[in-house]
């Protein structure tokens, strides 16, 4: 996700610079065409640029409004996975207690376990969700032979719930909690896979083909008319407007398409890594470990 404090004039240029550039060699050939070579078929004042434009506006329009819907979808799944996390963590340190002081540093070891794994799990599921391998990230967190049976499985972050819903279960046999304090926790875990679904969804499920092709396609169709409508009135001015309107146009079709997969791994994206590093340092902080990594930071204007 791009952070900066003040507008990047360069970063605004390389955004659409080639497309753009094209477009204005585009209009000097028509222009020169029209001045130099009098061919008056070029010029056509008549053609409705206003009724094309509004029509092409609306169609990116609708076609950004669902993209950006899907992108803050996603990170609104993602603030239900920080608050769930927090409250498992919670829940694990204050409502898991021994039934003697000989089962202390047992039920303390299944706590730091417990979190341990709710940390992992979101960095399981940041990977999952960015088609990236977790290993390097789950091997400061997990034991070295617990990761190679989850290389064997296809859901990592699954794969974490279910263990964390065993180790619970375990705990309440044990009678280390209530049965009413192990169903809070259990549906803390419900509501991570109910995100879990979420994510994936948006993930698996772009938007349709022709949200992406036609609206591109128009927008290219009407920065080709443009320099036609406008070459009699603007004459050699004809570059100056022409491309300033359509790198207006370019910019919001390639937004909409930016914003199409939250989780691309590009630096569009909703900021797992961002998240993910703050939940582990919450979670940490809740087991009274003071060994936490600093929270992630944005590196030439993006939080990642």
């Amino acid at each position: 996700m791009i952070v900066p404090r003040e507008p990047q004039l360069r970063r605004m240029v390389a955004y659409v610079g080639l497309p753009v550039l094209l477009m204005a060699l585009y209009d000097l050939v028509v222009v020169f065409g029209f001045k130099v070579m009098h061919w008056t078929w070029l010029g056509s004042p008549h053609v409705p640029l206003g009724l094309y434009g509004s029509a092409i506006g609306v169609i990116v329009g609708f076609r950004n409004n669902s993209a950006y819907g899907r992108w803050w979808e996603g990170r609104t799944l993602w603030g239900a996975v920080v608050n769930n996390s927090r409250s498992f963590a919670r829940q694990v340190v204050s409502a898991i207690r021994a039934n003697n002081p000989d089962e202390v540093p047992e039920v303390e070891a299944l706590q730091v376990s417990l979190t341990h794994h709710q940390i992992a799990y979101v960095h399981a599921l940041r990977q999952h969700l960015r088609q990236l391998p977790p290993w390097e990230e789950l091997a400061r967190i997990l034991p070295k032979d617990e990761i190679e049976y989850l290389k064997t499985r296809n859901n990592v972050p699954l794969e974490l719930q279910l263990r964390m819903g065993r180790m619970l279960l375990e705990a309440k046999d044990k009678g280390w909690t209530s049965h009413l304090a192990w169903q809070a926790m259990d549906r803390n875990l419900d509501d991570l896979a109910d995100a879990q679904g979420g994510l994936e969804r948006i993930k698996n499920t772009p938007l349709p083909k022709q949200y992406d092709y036609f609206p591109q396609l128009f927008v290219q169709l009407y920065c080709l008319v443009l320099p036609m409508g406008m070459v009699q009135q603007l004459g050699w001015f004809t570059p100056l407007g022409s491309t300033l309107v359509g790198f207006m146009f370019l910019a919001l079709d390639k937004i909409g398409r930016d914003l199409e997969d939250p989780f691309d791994n590009s630096i569009f994206d909703v900021p797992m890594t961002a998240i993910c590093k703050t939940i582990e340092i919450n979670l940490r902080q809740l087991l009274g470990e003071t060994d936490v990594p600093a929270p992630e930071k944005p590196i030439h204007g993006v939080l990642w």
